[in-house]
C-alpha cells in the first residue's frame, strides 16, 4: 500500500524544527557532492526567494508570494523567515496560509539566524532553476515587468539584472568609499528585486577563501550590506557591472518615501535604520575594498527597457499628449 503524503503543513513544522542547525554551519552546505549539475537546471523557469522579518508585513508577503507563484514564468516560491524570535504559532498559521492560496510552488523556509547571508544560501534541495530572483516582502513588481528582466537576464547570464541601482564612489577628502545614487552610472543592484544565476549562491557562501569568511562575518556585524558583497562576488567573476531594466510597474511599500500613514511597513524591516543606513554601507565598501585590497565593483550605464516610446508631443483633441498615444473611438 503507498505510502500517504505527508500534507505540507507538516513538512513546514518539520523544516522548521530542522533548521535548528545552522545551515550555513552544516558541512553539507559546500559539499560538492550536494550542488546541483548546472546541466540539470530549468533555463526556462525562475526561484523566488523572498525574504520576510516582520509580522507586520506577514499580510503583503503572502500576497507578493502568490502573484509570483502564479506566473508560469516562476517554478516555486522560498520564503525565507529570518526573524527566530516569530512564535511558533505565527509560522504555523503563515504555512497554512501559503499553502492555501498555491498549489504547493510556495515553501516557508524559517531560518535559524537573522543573518543575511542566508538569503545567499545555495539550497541545492530547493532551487532547480538556473535563475534565481532575490526579492523583499515589500516590493511588488508587475509580472510582465519580470518576464521583460528574465528575457535581458537570459541574454546576460553572467550579470546582475535588477529594477534597483545603487553606486559606489570615492570621498577624495575623507579618502574614502562612500555609497550613494548617481544619475549618469550605477554599480550595484539591491536585493530589493535581484535576478541572478544560482551558481553564484555557492560562491557566495562557500567560495574566496579566508577573505570571503571575513567579508561575511562583516554582513553579520552590521546586518546589513550582503547585496554589496554580492555584487562584489558576480563583478569578481563577470568583469562587468550589473544591468539595470526599466519597471513597468513596481511599488515600494517599504520606502521612507511612502507617506500612506498606517500601511505601517516603512520600520519593519532590518535596514529601518535609515539615519546610519547609508554612512552603514559606505564603511562596508570600504572595508570589502581593505579586505581584497581591490575594488572589484563596475560601473554600468543606460537602463534597459522594453519599448521605445515616441517622445514628442502633439496636440490632438486640444491636448498635448504624445504622439504615438491614439484616442479610443466612443
Amino acid at each position: 500500500m503507498p505510502t500517504p503524503p505527508i500534507p505540507p503543513i507538516l513538512t513546514v513544522i518539520a523544516i522548521f524544527f530542522l533548521s535548528l542547525t545552522p545551515a550555513s554551519q552544516s558541512p553539507d552546505t559546500c559539499s560538492q557532492a550536494k550542488i546541483r549539475d548546472p546541466q540539470s537546471l530549468r533555463r526556462d523557469q525562475i526561484t523566488v526567494v523572498m525574504n520576510g522579518f516582520s509580522e507586520e508585513r506577514i499580510p503583503l508577503l503572502q500576497s507578493l508570494a502568490t502573484a509570483y507563484s502564479l506566473s508560469t514564468l516562476v517554478s516555486s516560491v522560498l520564503v525565507l523567515w529570518g526573524n527566530p524570535s516569530t512564535p511558533p504559532r505565527v509560522l504555523h498559521q503563515l504555512a497554512r496560509n501559503l499553502s492555501s492560496s498555491s498549489d504547493g510552488s510556495i515553501t516557508l523556509l524559517p531560518q535559524p539566524s537573522s543573518s543575511l547571508n542566508l538569503r545567499f544560501l545555495p539550497r541545492p534541495n530547493h532551487i532547480k532553476t538556473e535563475a534565481v530572483l532575490i526579492c523583499d516582502d515589500d516590493v511588488e513588481v508587475h509580472l510582465q515587468t519580470l518576464e521583460f528582466a528574465f528575457r535581458i537576464w537570459s541574454s546576460n547570464q553572467d550579470r546582475i539584472v535588477g529594477l534597483f541601482a545603487r553606486s559606489h564612489d570615492f570621498d577624495l577628502n575623507r579618502k574614502e568609499w562612500v555609497y550613494t545614487v548617481q544619475p549618469d552610472r550605477f554599480s550595484i543592484m539591491l536585493t530589493k528585486f535581484m535576478l541572478l544565476k544560482s551558481e553564484y549562491l555557492y560562491h557566495y557562501t562557500c567560495g574566496g577563501g579566508k577573505k570571503m569568511t571575513s567579508m561575511r562575518r562583516l554582513v553579520d556585524s552590521v546586518r546589513n550590506c550582503e547585496d554589496i558583497l554580492m555584487n562584489i562576488v558576480v563583478s569578481e567573476v563577470a568583469k562587468v557591472g550589473p544591468v539595470l531594466v526599466g519597471a513597468r510597474r513596481v511599488r515600494d511599500y517599504g520606502d521612507a518615501r511612502n507617506d500612506e500613514g498606517g500601511e505601517g511597513y516603512g520600520g519593519g524591516g532590518l535596514s529601518g535604520r535609515k539615519g546610519e543606513h547609508r554612512m552603514r554601507r559606505g564603511w562596508c565598501i570600504t572595508e570589502f575594498h581593505r579586505v581584497l585590497g581591490r575594488m572589484p565593483l563596475r560601473y554600468s550605464y543606460g537602463k534597459v527597457v522594453d519599448s521605445v516610446g515616441e517622445q514628442a508631443l502633439c496636440n490632438k483633441r486640444g491636448k498635448l499628449v504624445y504622439c504615438d498615444h491614439s484616442f479610443l473611438d466612443n
